[in-house]
């Protein structure tokens, strides 16, 4: 039926949730919004700034975190742990500065934060 209706994507997806979505308003029930912009998108998932240590032993770090700071593949860090404030800093092998976008800040609003 959805794909009677039109809602097919590009690739020839059948675009389920949009069809549903349509079909509820149709039957007259008002959906809360799930984007204050109105283009009806949604921003997927976000970073939780949280993480566990894993069964055996590993803690990850995922790609959220990392773009957020402008690391790229290959970049090689000295791993520093402060015992003090219970915290683990990346240190350059190189010396460059690791660019932070602070939490709550436009993503084109990059800092430059000294690890030192």
């Amino acid at each position: 039926i959805a794909r009677g209706c039109g809602y097919v994507g590009p690739s020839g997806r059948v675009l389920r949730k949009g069809f549903y979505k349509a079909l509820v308003e149709a039957k007259g029930y008002k959906l809360p919004s799930s984007s204050s912009s109105g283009g009806g998108g949604t921003r997927g998932r976000q970073a939780e700034f949280k993480t566990r240590v894993h069964g055996n032993g590993n803690l990850l770090i995922g790609h959220a975190y990392t773009r957020r700071l402008g690391l790229e593949p290959g970049q090689e860090f000295r791993i520093e742990l402060r015992q003090d404030s219970r915290s683990i800093w990346l240190l350059p092998m190189n010396n460059e500065e690791l660019k932070v976008v602070e939490v709550g800040s436009e993503p084109d609003q990059d800092t430059n934060k000294d690890p030192s």
